[in-house]
């Protein structure tokens, strides 16, 4: 007998490009972990500070914007398609988890890179900014794969086989 696969045709596909958009994010903040925000520490303040909010700038972009938003959103649908079984707890679990995510970066990290971009000396922006902004850089980057592993446990579990 094999797992309730959703019973909508594409729910593979919704729950494949849940799991993809997923990663893709949880890549953008890990690389902010271990290589952009180490190296911007080796700066002087000026430049952490123009380099940070040129960062923030170009970030928003549709080609960022498609897996940020893309990430509620796809899991959203791929836990309504998988109505029954272990695929949808997974599923809801990565949707949560993606969730918070975005909840992090809308009630933290935009609001200090707003504030960064308003400060007028460099040194107090950055002492404001950077500890708290890397702290929970780093919460963005657990939950994201958190919510990888999550949805690559529903992918796992749909497409196994039950006894």
């Amino acid at each position: 007998m094999t797992e309730n696969r959703g019973g909508k045709k594409g729910a593979g596909l919704v729950l494949g490009a849940a799991t993809v958009t997923t990663g893709l994010l949880a890549g953008v903040w890990f690389a902010y972990v271990c290589s952009v925000m180490p190296a911007l520490a080796r700066s002087d303040d000026r430049v952490y500070v123009e380099v940070m909010r040129n960062i923030n700038d170009v970030i928003q972009n549709p080609v960022f914007f498609t897996p940020f938003f893309g990430v509620p959103i796809l899991t959203a649908i791929a836990a309504w398609q998988h109505r029954a079984g272990r695929a949808r707890l997974w599923t809801l679990a990565g949707f949560v988890l993606g969730m918070a995510v975005l909840v992090v970066t809308s009630a933290v990290n935009v609001p200090l890179n707003d504030a960064l971009a308003a400060a007028k000396d460099p040194a107090a922006a950055r002492a404001a900014f950077e500890g708290p902004w890397v702290a929970w850089n780093i919460v963005r980057a657990v939950l994201s794969t958190a919510g990888l592993v999550c949805l690559i446990g529903a992918l796992s579990v749909r497409n196994r086989t039950a006894d």
